[in-house]
């Protein structure tokens, strides 16, 4: 991309009298320009209606430009943005003991919660607290073949996906790699240096794969066995995604440590750390921190989502809607078949269809999915998605397919 020009005309348009891009280029040219959005609806620069059924990558769960998340974000902006760490506010406190009760109630006993910025954030905070916990020596982290951790070091290293190490070579050391699914490949990484063990309870950018509730029981039972934590990664399931709170609850386990981001706020910048209390003490002030952490502009939005989640049954919704759009993608000849939880869906397609190519259809048709890996389309439409919006959607994948 650098000095060249953006690749579509509304994007072009968009940037009248520049004839350079201003963005690194690390996500490569862009597919299109949007300018405004409202519910499951995107419209670009040149006047063009899309469907998102991509929702930021699982990020607005309630919706674009949802009024009562932006009521709360306009309300705090004018009422308290930032504070530093050395006090409190009683917006973030409010958020803090509000994912406290929601993980009671989800099974996983009581804990507290550190907030930071984005998903990578919190995993990075995840591996100090799995190292804190372990102590020297004892300070290796086993994650899953497939896995999505973040981007920056820590939590690239995380990550179970060698090809995305090498141009950053060396790595962090401390990592090591398992098959997902498979509990005897977890136990034989399994040692007297492991602290922890970090899964997803569904691979999201691994292409859409659920873990299996016995599997993921399994791993509880090991780590109890060998005495290391269990993280789970609830960056993209978690917030009512799958039809739970979050994902773990469809297995019955009780994780050590939790992390969360993208749906929690709707759009607002943030993540977080949740830690059973007796885990959480291993850290101390000073051992970690942010300066942004709690900062009242993004607790706001995550009390306003929480709120709003509850009044709507959020679960139910992804349950109803996600069914729909399941039994729509299955109908179609040309997709294998469709996996997931939710709304949080993989439609795999039938030998010789490149996902890619049908991303870049659909996208032209005004559908807004993504093709995780080579052959799997990805689905995540807000959960207020309507009956209608998901039948226009599955409508123009069957005539895309076609």
């Amino acid at each position: 991309m650098g000095h060249e020009f953006l690749e579509t005309q509304s994007a072009f348009d968009a940037n009248a009298g520049h004839d350079w891009c201003p963005f690194i280029p690390v996500f490569g040219a862009p597919a299109e320009m949007f300018e405004r959005g409202e519910g499951t609806q995107l419209w670009s620069v040149s006047g063009k209606r899309y469907l998102d059924f991509l929702s930021g990558i699982a990020v607005v769960g309630l919706g674009h430009a949802n009024p009562v998340i932006a009521d709360a974000i306009a309300d705090q902006a004018r009422t308290l943005v930032h504070v530093s760490n050395f006090f409190a506010n009683t917006t973030a406190t409010k958020a803090a003991v509000a994912i406290a009760d929601l993980m009671r109630d989800a099974g996983a006993g009581d804990g507290q919660v550190f907030f930071c910025n984005s998903g990578a954030e919190a995993n990075e905070a995840a591996i100090k607290l799995s190292r804190k916990f372990g102590g020297r020596g004892r300070h290796v982290m086993v994650t899953a073949y497939g896995s999505f951790h973040g981007r920056t070091l820590g939590a690239l290293a995380l990550t179970g996906q060698p090809a995305k190490h090498e141009i950053f070579q060396p790595m962090p050391e401390g990592f090591r790699y398992c098959e997902f699914g498979d509990i005897a490949s977890l136990e034989a990484q399994i040692d007297d240096t492991v602290s922890a063990v970090m899964l997803e309870s569904i691979q999201g950018e691994g292409g859409v794969i659920p873990a299996d509730a016995a599997y993921l029981q399994a791993v509880q039972s090991l780590c109890r066995e060998r005495g290391v934590l269990l993280i789970i990664d609830e960056v993209q399931t978690g917030f009512c995604r799958t039809g739970k709170w979050f994902g773990f609850e469809h297995a019955g386990i009780q994780p050590d440590a939790v992390t969360f981001a993208k749906g929690m706020g709707n759009g607002m910048p943030v993540g977080a750390l949740w830690a059973r209390k007796d885990i959480a003490s291993v850290l101390q002030p000073g051992d970690h921190g942010s300066t942004y952490s709690g900062t009242a502009l993004a607790t706001a939005a995550v009390n306003a989502v929480i709120s709003e989640m509850k009044r709507l049954n959020a679960p139910e919704l992804a349950v109803r809607q996600g069914a729909r759009l399941s039994k729509g993608l299955s109908s179609i000849s040309k997709i294998d078949h469709v996996r997931g939880s939710g709304l949080l869906l993989g439609a795999q397609l039938k030998d010789g269809i490149v996902a890619g190519d049908i991303y870049k259809d659909l996208l032209e048709a005004g559908l807004i999915v993504n093709a995780v890996n080579a052959t799997t389309l990805r689905f995540a439409p807000p959960l207020t998605v309507s009956d209608a919006e998901i039948d226009e959607a599955v409508a123009m994948v069957k005539e895309v397919l076609k």
